[in-house]
């Protein structure tokens, strides 16, 4: 009689390979939310390819017809699901839902009951409607805009701090294990990562002013699946087109 090695538990075999990848990935070198995509991709060990695209409607930007096909809204991320019928999906957090309910059977970053998935989902909507867009707005202001608003620029960083302090409450909360729900990683803690990466650019300094986040964003960044997503993604020098909102 013969025995063998019991084998981990596999998220998924689909005959899909690095060489010939289940997803296409359209993001940007620098836009979080592509690698925001990235990470849950690499965590779930799913094949992907990514394209990268630029900003404009000149070749190989978003807002070419050719793009607008997959991505009526003309921004990245978009992912394609060969497996699926060349199923496409846009939005960031619509990606992410898709990824874990589809294909996190083992629930590494999910959850088996709809009341622990509800958790899931209320900090997952709090990232996509309220993190991701001050950030984002503030990065806008302080590097992009062709004018300086400071009243702009002071609202955009002043919410991102208080985003911070909500979680470095909820973070920080007995029994909470360092993450924000569950007691464990999920999908709604790697969905801030990418974002608060890029704190830096509008003069927001985690470790100093949050280090409860801080120590959170390390956890996640220092994940070998995160660190695979990540090769590749840019962060730009600190320079401000106006240094309105710094401190």
């Amino acid at each position: 009689m013969t025995t063998s090695t019991p084998q981990p538990p596999s998220i998924t075999f689909n005959g899909y390979s690095e060489e010939n990848p289940q997803f296409t990935l359209y993001s940007h070198p620098i836009g979080p939310n592509g690698w925001k995509a990235a990470q849950i991709l690499s965590e779930l060990d799913l094949t992907y390819r990514t394209v990268l695209l630029e900003f404009g409607s000149d070749p190989g930007g978003m807002k070419t017809p050719e793009f607008e096909r997959i991505n009526p809204n003309g921004r990245v991320p978009a992912l394609v699901d060969h497996s699926a019928n060349d199923l496409t999906i846009w939005e960031s957090g619509a990606i992410l839902l898709y990824l874990v309910k589809k294909y996190d059977t083992v629930y590494r970053l999910w959850a088996r009951t709809p009341e622990d998935q509800a958790l899931i989902e209320t900090w997952l909507f709090y990232q996509v409607s309220g993190q991701g867009p001050y950030i984002g707005q503030a990065t806008w202001f302080a590097h992009y805009h062709p004018e300086a608003v400071p009243s702009a620029q002071d609202r955009y960083v002043s919410e991102t701090r208080r985003v911070l302090r909500i979680l470095a409450k909820q973070l920080g909360r007995e029994g909470s294990k360092g993450w924000l729900v569950l007691g464990r990683i999920t999908v709604a803690d790697l969905s801030f990562l990418q974002w608060y990466l890029h704190a830096y650019r509008v003069g927001v300094n985690i470790q100093e002013e949050y280090p409860v986040v801080w120590d959170w964003l390390q956890r996640m960044r220092e994940r070998p699946a995160v660190k695979k997503a990540n090769v590749g993604c840019v962060f730009p020098e600190q320079e401000f087109h106006n240094d309105s909102g710094k401190e």
